[in-house]
């Protein structure tokens, strides 16, 4: 494709975008808009409003050929310093409503925090989410890669969740066709985005949630670089072992690049401590990857999504 004819599927792409009533943001630097803050521009931030709008987004997008990326809060992602070339789809506050369907159900969109779909469980007496308090996500980057922690995962209570399929067409899947497992849900392989989530918890104290929610987020605090710039844990767990102590075991507890940091408070953590570059964290994860694989034997796997500029 030409570059002139690149600049007509944009535009028409952009007057999509603007005849939904999407925010637009031509060149907005997305380290602005990720937990590590790095990376640079792309051409189209769109702030999606509705799932309607998203849905004629990625039929328009694919007609025209126009690369994208969906986003939500950025927690687990690394752009490149170039940045995207393409436009970014911002599922965040224009898309973060939350219902209770009945006295144990509730539906929160894409766009939803995690932390305020907790505290509204919470308030409603409804237990089950609580170990997700403190995930710094959406609810649609949680179903995705089913978060979890403290013994916990969105896999747990998702029932059900509506999507929109790369062609922009709207399904229902239900939990069985999501098909979760660990830091993996069926959307990955087939890049459908997913628009909203409904969830079954149970009935219980709020005095008593609240409290299981205020102790995990101790937890997290005392063990974890919340003071630094980060994309939460950086590898995922192995089959039998920890990442965090593999790497701490390798002698890599502090180790740098550039102004990426292995985290000392918790070795499972990439940071970015001193001003660094996107290639500084990708060029650290490939290095601790590769002393762990000599000093241990096994093969860490990266967690964070890492996003390039260009189309690979």
């Amino acid at each position: 494709m030409t570059f002139g004819r690149q600049l007509m599927s944009i535009e028409r792409f952009l007057d999509t975008a603007g005849q939904c009533g999407c925010e637009i943001l031509m060149n907005e630097p997305l380290s602005g808009h990720t937990t590590f803050k790095l990376g640079g521009p792309c051409k189209a931030f769109i702030n999606v409003d509705s799932t309607e709008s998203l849905s004629l987004l990625l039929k328009t997008a694919k007609a025209e050929n126009v690369r994208t990326f969906v986003l939500g809060k950025g927690s687990n992602v690394l752009f490149d310093d170039r940045g995207f070339n393409g436009a970014v789809l911002h599922i965040g506050s224009k898309m973060s409503g939350i219902r209770l369907e009945n006295d144990t159900t509730v539906t929160a969109q894409a766009g939803c925090s995690l932390m305020k779909l907790c505290r509204f469980a919470a308030e409603h007496s409804l237990s089950g989410l609580e170990f997700a308090y403190g995930i710094p996500g959406t609810v649609g980057g949680a179903v995705y890669m089913d978060a979890g922690a403290y013994g916990g995962e969105i896999k747990d209570v998702i029932t059900s969740c509506v999507a929109v399929d790369p062609d922009g067409e709207l399904q229902m899947l239900t939990a069985q066709q999501l098909n979760m497992s660990y830091r993996y849900s069926s959307v990955q392989k087939t890049g459908a985005v997913v628009c909203e989530a409904t969830f079954e918890l149970q009935k219980g104290r709020r005095d008593h949630i609240e409290d299981k929610m205020s102790e995990l987020m101790g937890k997290r605090r005392d063990k974890q670089p919340l003071e630094y710039p980060n994309a939460g844990s950086t590898f995922k767990r192995p089959e039998g072992f920890f990442a965090g102590k593999l790497i701490q075991d390798s002698g890599l507890r502090g180790f740098t690049v550039g102004g990426a940091k292995v985290s000392e408070k918790h070795c499972g953590f990439v940071i970015n401590a001193d001003n660094a570059t996107s290639a500084d964290v990708v060029a650290l994860i490939e290095q601790v990857k590769k002393i762990v694989l000599e000093k241990t034997g096994q093969l860490l796997e990266c967690e964070v999504r890492i996003v390039p500029y260009e189309e690979v």
